[in-house]
């Protein structure tokens, strides 16, 4: 299938650790958070990506313009350098379009303008570009393949670092929650499932989450998927040292391709 990334966003609560470059582009180890994405969906057979580009959209382009495979693969340097053999390649059958969707569109309106890229996709994937996970991919689609829906995405628990406070009609409190750990609240995490009926449902200039998703809800075409496994969102600059620090002791479990995918499968718990 082919995978929709929305790669516009400004990034803005990341811009003071983010050099000013697109969300997408901000690195975890000697990568973008943008490739992380693309290698996670590349492991489980889907490579036919379709980039909805906007602000720092030439940087994106560059990257993979510019890309070298030696950066993140083995390879053996021989003849004097004359001579470079990679033993192992990322991309090389990945295919990439770059589109351009506006400096300022909503998730809709980029969902929208790369529809023509999309023909004769009954059933293609999507995601935001700074969302990162373990969830066995091929479970979720083969979920909502088993159901009667236009829609679905990823069913978490935010990472919050904040509490919820309950309190008395008298202002006392009652009781203080983690919010990381809640278990009767839960996000979108993304990692959409669509089938081209949601275009559909999508009207010019709707932001996706508005009124489409609102109009599948009411018709019951809108599933979620419910995951309790690692997911993480890089939202800020403290979301970006998390990671940076889980990648740089080992701790990287969104890194599905190092590990057996019977493994990551049997490992995490989740529901439907």
């Amino acid at each position: 299938m082919k995978v929709v990334l929305f790669c516009g966003g400004l990034g803005l609560r990341l811009r003071a650790g983010a050099d000013d470059v697109p969300k997408p582009m901000v690195t975890i180890g000697p990568r973008p958070i943008l490739w992380h994405i693309m290698k996670y969906y590349a492991h489980f057979g889907h490579k036919d990506f379709v980039l909805c580009l906007g602000y720092g959209g030439d940087a994106i382009k560059r990257y993979f313009l510019d890309y070298s495979e030696c950066m993140s693969n083995d390879f053996v340097l021989a003849d004097g350098g004359k001579r470079l053999d990679l033993l192992h390649t990322d991309i090389e059958d990945w295919r990439i379009t770059f589109a351009d969707t506006g400096a300022h569109a909503s998730v809709g309106q980029r969902l929208k303008a790369v529809e023509k890229y999309l023909e004769g996709e009954p059933m293609f994937l999507a995601n935001y570009g700074d969302g990162l996970t373990d969830l066995p991919l091929d479970e979720q689609i083969e979920a909502f393949q088993g159901r009667d829906a236009v829609a679905s995405f990823l069913c978490v628990k935010p990472n919050l670092s904040c509490h919820f406070i309950a309190l008395g009609s008298d202002g006392r409190i009652e009781a203080i929650k983690d919010g990381g750990r809640s278990d009767d609240i839960r996000i979108n995490g993304g990692f959409f499932v669509l089938r081209d009926e949601i275009f559909d449902h999508l009207r010019p200039g709707e932001d996706l989450l508005g009124p489409p998703f609102g109009r599948l809800l009411l018709s019951g075409a809108l599933h979620a998927y419910k995951y309790d496994g690692f997911w993480a969102c890089m939202d800020t600059f403290k979301d970006r040292q998390v990671l940076e620090d889980m990648y740089a002791r080992g701790d990287s479990p969104w890194e599905v391709w190092k590990t057996p995918r019977a493994v990551v499968a049997a490992g995490n718990g989740h529901g439907r």
